[in-house]
């Protein structure tokens, strides 16, 4: 019996079937049978073969949920993530009331809220997932499409039904984009309004305490005031939403007009891979951060059409005047009441300016940026316009969506609609608006 370098009890390492081939430094860095082993053996197939199903399993629309799901609990569970207490849904729950009953004043929409409590991360990810589908799905289908699309017809015709596997691939990487992106977000979310846009049922609204701590610590502001302004923002999110019933739509056409514009210049993708990957340690792939690093850094990204530009103005516009709005509101109804608000708003400010939730997600998901400066612009343009013609005027404006601010208004916010009129908003046809923005509008 022959005995290796490192002693007579230790059994001989087999060598790397790959050994001289483009492949050996690649399966080199897998252990003998996934666990334990040294650099150099055979790779558990079984555990290569076991990742590749669970990506390829058989699933409905353009990316696999469970997958993404499963993803998004385990980045989520990478920190700790306590049940809220009674006593934390309690004090949430009162704090959503009491913020309602200051807002009664500062605008004219009616309370959005019907329930309030305090959810964990795990139960933001289960509470929100139906929100998301419509935002995230269009993206990945536009993109499996276009790609598939981009294939050369011979090749088309010789590959038959193993096409569709183009659009599984494409949805397994959006569900590991779109479960990374989840479970990161639930890691610094605060409410269920914190990216723009209530993402729970009609009417439900949530904080997430584990996530508030975190935020409140070194703002020397004592955690009734913190969980009060949170709860103000929460009750104007809900509150706008639950008035302007056609909004929620608007953002969603915005993200499907997006995904619509969907344009593949392979060439300059696959000149960006081989950049990306030229260099590469194919031995440390056996960690998975790496590959997933890879696609955080943008190396299956696609330059935007200029559709796309339209479609993304319009939705860093509309989600700056949701929260400008929301700034106004908040500020307005804390202005006698709290003295610790303006402190508390501009460390907000500070948190979206670093790249928020709002910024981080629909970066990641979507492809938007959102830019800081549109969403100051937009408080000073509906305190301004409060200021000349009153509340019920500034929130006259999102009777329809014809009347909404534009880019050019955002650039000069304190002379929007200087020396008009309040909306007329009586004169506005609210099915026909409401038809034109959901494309019903066909015969033009």
């Amino acid at each position: 019996m022959s005995q290796t370098p490192g002693g007579p009890d230790e059994p001989e390492e087999p060598e790397n079937p790959f050994k001289g081939t483009p492949f050996e430094a690649f399966f080199g860095g897998f252990p003998i049978g996934g666990v334990g082993g040294s650099p150099g053996g055979m790779p558990d197939l079984s555990q290569i073969f076991g990742q590749i199903q669970s990506l390829l399993q058989p699933y409905d629309g353009p990316l696999n949920w469970d997958v993404a799901m499963d993803l998004a609990r385990k980045v989520a569970a990478s920190t700790p993530d306590p049940t809220p207490s009674q006593k934390q849904k309690d004090a949430v729950a009162d704090a959503i009331q009491l913020a309602d009953h200051w807002l009664e004043e500062t605008t004219s929409f009616s309370a959005g809220v019907k329930s309030a409590t305090a959810w964990s991360k795990a139960e933001w990810l289960v509470n929100t997932l139906d929100a998301w589908k419509p935002l995230i799905e269009p993206v990945a289908a536009s993109t499996a499409s276009a790609m598939s699309g981009q294939l050369p017809e011979d090749m088309k015709a010789q590959m038959g039904p193993m096409i569709g596997f183009v659009g599984k691939a494409m949805g397994a990487l959006y569900a590991n984009q779109a479960g990374t992106g989840l479970g990161h977000l639930a890691n610094e979310v605060i409410s269920v309004s914190d990216i723009g846009i209530p993402l729970a049922e009609t009417g439900q609204a949530a904080l997430l305490p584990v996530n508030v701590e975190p935020f409140a610590e070194g703002l020397g502001v004592s955690t009734d005031d913190v969980l009060l302004f949170l709860a103000l923002r929460e009750a104007a999110h809900q509150r706008l939403f639950a008035g302007v019933p056609w909004l929620r739509d608007h953002v969603v056409s915005a993200v499907t007009d997006y995904a619509q514009g969907v344009e593949l210049n392979m060439e300059a993708m696959q000149q960006r891979i081989e950049e990306q990957m030229r260099g590469l340690d194919l031995s440390a792939m056996q960690d998975p951060t790496q590959l997933q690093n890879m696609f955080e850094e943008g190396m299956f990204e696609v330059p935007d059409s200029p559709v796309q530009k339209a479609a993304l103005e319009r939705l860093e516009i509309v989600l700056a005047l949701v929260e400008g709005w929301v700034d106004e509101v908040v500020a307005l109804a804390t202005a006698d009441k709290m003295p610790v608000a303006a402190q508390l708003q501009e460390a907000v400010r500070r948190r979206r300016a670093a790249g928020g939730p709002a910024e981080q997600t629909f970066a990641t998901l979507v492809g938007l940026e959102l830019r800081p400066r549109r969403l100051r612009d937009a408080a000073a343009l509906w305190g301004s316009l409060r200021t000349r013609q009153g509340i019920e005027a500034r929130d006259g404006v999102w009777m329809s969506p014809a009347l909404l601010p534009t880019s050019a208004d955002l650039d000069d916010p304190l002379g929007f609609r200087e020396g008009a009129d309040a909306p007329d908003v009586e004169s506005i046809d609210f099915d026909e608006e409401l038809k034109k923005l959901l494309g019903g509008d066909s015969e033009e």
